[in-house]
């Protein structure tokens, strides 16, 4: 489950992604103040998941990259448990990756000149 290299809507996962890794290192103030948890725990969980974004996005053109895209939409909702927001605004951003997967599927799968017929020559 991955798109081609050309698809514009390559650049659009990948700024998900990055935004995604932004959003992991935001959410360890919400773990801390509003979850209650310890320092490490906040700390290791949030930069896993950012560190795991980013790879994702680093890896986008290569074989692996999407799927590790993919996982990181699971681990931002399972951030959820961590601190409840989360499971919000992580939905938002799976939400967000599947819309841009989708119309990249349909972008891929749309023939050239956009599936109209060639103009009439003279």
């Amino acid at each position: 489950m991955k798109l081609a290299s050309t698809n514009p809507m390559g650049r659009v996962m990948l700024s998900i992604l990055i935004f995604e890794a932004i959003i992991f290192g935001l959410a360890i103030a919400g773990m801390i103040q509003v979850s209650s948890m310890s320092v490490p725990l906040s700390f290791g969980l949030g930069f896993g998941a950012a560190a795991l974004a980013i790879v994702a996005a680093g890896m986008l053109r290569r074989p692996g990259g999407y799927l590790l895209g993919w996982i990181t939409q699971v681990v931002a909702i399972a951030l959820g448990f961590a601190t409840p927001m989360m499971f919000w605004v992580g939905g938002m951003f799976v939400l967000l990756w599947v819309v841009c997967f989708a119309l990249g599927r349909r972008i891929e799968s749309t023939p050239p000149g956009g599936g109209r017929p060639a103009p009439p020559t003279a």
